[in-house]
């Protein structure tokens, strides 16, 4: 079991293989430094315009970007985590090119001193005093506008006064301006007790915990007092606070108080021969590493044993030594070969929240590698896709050419049916079939399977054209056995291996067996499936849908007395929509089609109550003939 390792992409591949979702990419240069980290909404668009050629980039913009060998990149929920990991990296990596925020600012915290009478104040930095430390915050704004919230709805103190209870019984202090304002109860001259006091604290770090329900029934409380006291003003106030509080968020898994120097490894093991293990690295709180490593799986070799080589494998890439406690997903097979290192297995907390990271990284690690491999190496990427739907679908060789059969009809009218053709994988528009279902009447969804399925196949066979590696129908059970019956008929049953795709949950239906199989909900085979699905349904729509307008139009031009088929096309390649035909003067009508007929349609479209369209006529023509 072996790291492979892979050729570095052009510069245009790697920009091409970066996902839409918000991050931290890094520029690498040829001696593998990362010279520049930076933060994106949308990474694939931000990092792209680094290589548009623009006068509006600077001297120094354009020098870096010839410097540039590699790009990496590290995916997060939002921006404001894309903000704080770009900050964490900024300040251990030191790249070169950052020479803007290489300073010892960091982002804002809120701190409950540890302290008699704790006060509630911002801070920069984060001490192990015993107080208790909330954040981090994105921006000091949000900050502020929390410490405001909270100091406006809980009456606590922001003196710097000595609180000890010897110094507030000597009776030195005195109250301040705070307190007449309401916004203080006194402490320092003994009016509000130590125990009322912790109350006030507790209200307060439930806020900057996320429990937000203490505040609110305090809130609540107070506004329907002061309207029952006709203080509207008052009331108002309340209201506004109530509704800061519903957009009140603090919370960011990419820096923790409470976790400051732990690892982080997960495992993927969705491939038949390769597994991908994630390592995250946190020191003081932060998140300064995130590392994804290939592996070749080799025979029977369990998770534990993947998990364990991955460890030793990510400390060689990332260099250092594990943390006292590491997260992983399960215990590695060989724990004694870790000294002093305690491993935990989270069920809940933070600590779940950054294996889930983890997780979420080593997935978009493997889409990125798969993504890579189908554009250097396509013929390998279609081999180990076709053996992958082979095997999930159990079939007896690969699935090159697939079809997909799905009906269409409103309510029993204009039934259509579309099938869709898939090689290696991919469409191939130019086989797609439109069908006009001629046999069935009313909304028959398994007759109308069995004639399209008949027609197309019948016809393959006659013409001693290519059969299909497999066959799906959009529908269930009944659908599936409706096509199933035509292939026995056909004498083809067994040339042509047949299933049914259900619409609700991708369940997957084989002749004759009852129970459904699901495929894996993260194996590409079930992607694949799906798009036929979507494919087919979308080639149906379309169709039902313009099949139905044309219909419309004949259908109202049509109840016109005296004016034909002939007529009909002629005022609609003149005037595109029968909108424009009723609007039409009688004198452009007339130089058309006639006087006589002109003022028959002029009588038609002016008779107010006939405006609505009627029936479809018997006369109405089929907009196109399927197979």
């Amino acid at each position: 079991m072996e790291q492979e390792s892979s050729d570095i992409l052009s510069l245009k591949e790697q920009v091409a293989l970066l996902p839409f979702s918000p991050g931290v990419y890094q520029f690498v240069d040829r001696q593998g430094t990362i010279i520049y980290v930076g933060k994106a909404k949308s990474l694939r668009k931000r990092v792209s315009s680094y290589f548009v050629q623009s006068r509006e980039h600077s001297a120094k913009v354009r020098v870096l970007v010839k410097q540039i060998v590699e790009i990496r990149h590290i995916v997060v929920d939002s921006e404001t985590d894309a903000l704080l990991l770009e900050n964490s990296l900024i300040k251990s990596l030191q790249p070169r090119y950052n020479i803007l925020l290489k300073d010892d600012k960091t982002y804002p915290w809120i701190v409950v001193r540890n302290e008699n009478f704790p006060r509630i104040q911002s801070t920069r930095q984060l001490r192990r005093d015993g107080s208790q430390y909330f954040g981090p915050y994105g921006s000091i704004s949000m900050q502020r506008s929390v410490l405001e919230f909270i100091r406006e709805v809980i009456p606590l103190r922001t003196c710097g006064l000595n609180l000890a209870p010897e110094a507030i019984a000597r009776g030195k202090y005195g109250v301040c301006l705070q307190y007449h304002l309401g916004n203080c109860k006194g402490p320092c001259v003994g009016a509000q007790s130590a125990a009322d006091y912790a109350e006030m604290v507790g209200m307060a770090v439930s806020v900057l915990k996320g429990d937000l329900r203490p505040v609110r029934t305090h809130l609540e409380t107070e506004m329907m007092r002061a309207a029952g006291e006709l203080k509207f003003e008052v009331a108002q106030r309340y209201k506004q606070r109530l509704d800061a509080l519903d957009n009140y968020s603090c919370k960011s898994v990419v820096v923790s108080a409470k976790i400051t120097d732990v690892d982080v490894f997960s495992l993927l093991v969705e491939d038949e021969d390769v597994a991908y293990c994630n390592f995250v690295r946190i020191r003081h709180g932060s998140i300064v590493g995130v590392y994804t490593v290939r592996l070749s799986t080799g025979i029977d070799a369990g998770e534990a044993e993947l998990l364990t080589l991955g460890i030793q494998y990510a400390l060689q890439v990332g260099g250092g030594e594990l943390a006292r406690e590491v997260v992983v997903p399960l215990l590695p097979s060989a724990t004694l070969l870790f000294d002093g290192v305690t491993f935990t297995v989270p069920k809940r907390g933070e600590k779940l929240e950054l294996l889930e990271f983890s997780r979420k990284s080593a997935r978009i690690y493997r889409a990125e590698q798969l993504k890579n491999q189908e554009i250097k190496n396509p013929e390998r990427h279609t081999e180990r896709l076709m053996a992958a739907m082979q095997k999930e679908l159990h079939l007896d060789r690969p699935p090159r050419h697939i079809e997909c059969f799905d009906n269409s009809n409103l309510q029993g009218t204009h039934p259509v049916a579309s099938c869709v053709v898939f090689r290696n994988g991919k469409p191939s528009r130019r086989e797609y079939r439109h069908f006009n279902v001629k046999t069935v009447v009313g909304a028959d969804d398994f007759a109308s399977m069995r004639e399209i399925v008949y027609r197309r196949y019948s016809r393959l066979i006659e013409e001693k054209a290519e059969l299909p590696d497999l066959i799906i129908v959009d529908g269930g059970k009944g659908q599936l056995s409706s096509a199933y019956e035509v292939l026995c008929a056909l004498g083809i049953e067994n040339r042509v291996p047949i299933v049914g795709l259900a619409k609700r949950i991708e369940e997957i239906f084989f002749p004759n067996d009852p129970m459904p199989y699901y495929l894996n909900r993260r194996g590409e085979p079930l992607k694949v499936v799906c798009h036929l699905r979507d494919e087919a349904h979308r080639f149906g729509i379309t169709f039902h849908r313009q099949k139905r307008s044309n219909d419309f139009i004949h259908s109202e031009l049509e109840q016109i007395d005296g004016v034909g088929n002939k007529t009909i096309q002629t005022l609609l390649r003149h005037f595109r929509t029968v909108a424009k035909v009723k609007a039409a003067p009688f004198e452009e009508l007339s130089a058309l089609v006639g006087p006589a007929k002109a003022k028959k349609i002029r009588e038609f479209f002016t008779a107010g109550d006939r405006l609505a369209p009627a029936p479809l006529s018997a006369r109405s023509k089929k907009s196109r003939k399927g197979l």
